[in-house]
């Protein structure tokens, strides 16, 4: 199990990736290539990152890669940003959305980033930049002026925010229920500890959730929710966490228990059905 971080693994910086924001039907294979400012954008906050010390990955690099290597399964623009994400190995992805402004009293760009952790996709940091009005049409140049506005304190947000994943883990949900038919309750008493399933199954989390950290939303006898369950961000040979890892974990605790189960994993969210 992924219990313990290796002292060497606490102190390494997130590494991120910048991606740009994609509207409906627009495609993010295709969105920067007519778009100079997006793409301006894009290298002005991965400046401010490397700046910082972040080791960070590039966007355009990895989609080419993607692309020469076939890597794309489906048109799903869902799908086409999970994958990229996964080949990429950041820990962090930033969405940038670049809006221009037009006016009698002025041009301007404000810009919007959005920070997740890339297994979970959990928020992180959220910050809107300002270029302020000019008489220009210079949009390369207002689209550096709104990044350079909040690059600083969206920077220290995402830090806090790392440090603490590091250090207290990162948040998944656990949602396990029972299929249609099925002879197993919450109640019922499952060798070889002969104790209610439920009190079973908190006992292996108060065990294998990261320093023992979760937090039940409710149990009944159909059904039982952690809404709130830490696992680590690396496991104890410095590999990437996620959680399809810990997924498997309970997949193998059920079956210890002689319980066939079916496992589903949407985003942040593990779904375990009994049968």
């Amino acid at each position: 199990m992924a219990q313990t971080i290796p002292s060497q693994v606490q102190t390494v910086q997130p590494k991120i990736m910048v991606i740009p924001f994609v509207k409906e039907g627009e495609d993010l294979r295709t969105i920067l290539e007519n778009d100079l400012n997006k793409r301006i954008a894009l290298t002005k906050i991965k400046e401010a990152f490397d700046s910082r010390g972040f080791t960070t990955v590039d966007f355009v690099a990895k989609l080419k890669s993607a692309k020469d290597n076939n890597i794309f399964t489906s048109d799903n623009q869902t799908d086409v940003k999970d994958q990229i994400i996964q080949m990429s190995g950041a820990d962090i992805y930033v969405e940038a959305e670049v809006n221009e402004n037009h006016s009698n009293s002025g041009n301007s760009v404000n810009l919007r980033l959005n920070a997740y952790e890339a297994s979970t996709g959990n928020s992180l940091s959220n910050k809107v930049g300002e270029s302020g009005k000019f008489y220009t049409d210079d949009f390369v140049k207002l689209t550096t002026k709104a990044a350079e506005s909040i690059s600083e304190d969206f920077l220290n947000v995402i830090q806090s925010k790392f440090t603490d994943i590091v250090n207290n883990g990162k948040s998944v949900i656990i949602d396990i229920s029972f299929a249609q038919g099925s002879a197993t309750k919450m109640s019922s008493e499952i060798a070889p500890e002969n104790l209610p399933l439920s009190d079973q199954i908190e006992m292996w989390m108060e065990k294998n959730a990261y320093k023992n950290n979760y937090h039940i939303q409710g149990t009944s006898d159909l059904r039982m929710i952690f809404d709130d369950v830490k696992i680590p961000l690396k496991d104890n040979t410095g590999k990437n966490y996620n959680p399809n890892k810990f997924a498997l974990e309970i997949f193998k605790f059920f079956r210890s228990l002689n319980l066939q189960v079916e496992k589903d994993i949407k985003g942040n969210t593990i779904y375990v059905t009994i049968k």
